[in-house]
């Protein structure tokens, strides 16, 4: 039987209705998951981090770290250009992470020797942490095949990667070309697929909404037919919020267009909030 899969939540950013970070909601929300999974990943795309100021995401990288201790925390520390991602680097490990992500460059395409030049500056910035490549190609217009990962994962000693969107597809290709990397899918439908592919695990939007599932579901496989239910409702930033609302955790407020739930999705989402192991 495969290991058991590793649950990293990727958390989404909770504001006020005046936009701003609820502060008391991310540190509650920090505290549950912290409680039930392996630790989560700060600042990500669930988390909406291009609407975020530097300082936010600092704070917010600092009082997961609190809650859940630094070899527990991934903080995202991504940018469009190294500069800022170095920038943003130095701070997280100032701040005691020990763990930190970068998303590929975006917006601009980028060569394969300018993603790799990217990761070795990052590496260059925080030459003591753990630094894990963030591949998502739907979000970034930038394709990384399995090869190119190792290139830049022997150039910048990366320790891993999130690999998500159709990239997931080739989660095994990943852990070929790449041995001895955590890679982590961004696919957080079946974990435990992951694992049997050779992953190490999810980092999971999903799973900040519904901890309980996940840590349930690590222990007993049994429990992904309630996953598969869950999933059948998306996994949009919007939809998540709905369910940390239903939780009494948050507001649905947002920075970004992030797929709120029409009515009847709204209830279903609710439903599978109260049926939580």
């Amino acid at each position: 039987m495969s290991p058991a899969p590793v649950v990293l939540a990727a958390v989404p950013t909770l504001f006020g209705p005046d936009g701003e970070l609820d502060r008391d909601a991310n540190r509650a929300l920090y505290k549950l998951i912290a409680g039930l999974l392996d630790g989560m990943l700060v600042a990500g795309t669930t988390g909406e981090f291009p609407a975020l100021d530097d300082d936010e995401r600092l704070w917010l990288a600092e009082q997961a770290l609190a809650e859940a201790g630094p070899d527990r925390v991934i903080v995202h520390i991504g940018a469009p250009d190294a500069r800022h991602a170095a920038r943003l680097a130095r701070a997280a490990v100032a701040l005691g992470a020990r763990r930190i992500a970068a998303i590929t460059p975006y917006y601009l395409p980028a060569r394969p020797d300018e993603l790799v030049t990217h990761y070795r500056s990052v590496r260059e910035a925080a030459p003591g942490a753990e630094l894990y490549a963030y591949i998502f190609p739907e979000r970034t217009g930038l394709t990384v095949s399995p090869s190119l990962l190792a290139d830049a994962a022997r150039a910048a000693d990366l320790a891993g990667a999130k690999i998500s969107g159709s990239a997931s597809a080739d989660l095994a290709g990943y852990v070929a070309a790449a041995p001895g990397l955590r890679i982590f899918s961004g696919n957080d439908a079946d974990p435990w697929a992951t694992t049997r592919a050779g992953g190490e695990g999810v980092i999971s939007g999903r799973s900040s909404a519904y901890p309980e599932l996940y840590a349930a579901l690590v222990k007993d496989p049994s429990y992904q037919e309630q996953l598969d239910r869950v999933v059948t409702l998306g996994a949009s930033i919007g939809r998540l919020k709905h369910a940390l609302r239903a939780r009494g955790l948050a507001g649905t407020a947002a920075r970004m267009t992030v797929d709120p739930p029409d009515p009847q999705l709204a209830a279903a989402i609710e439903a599978e909030v109260a049926a939580l192991p």
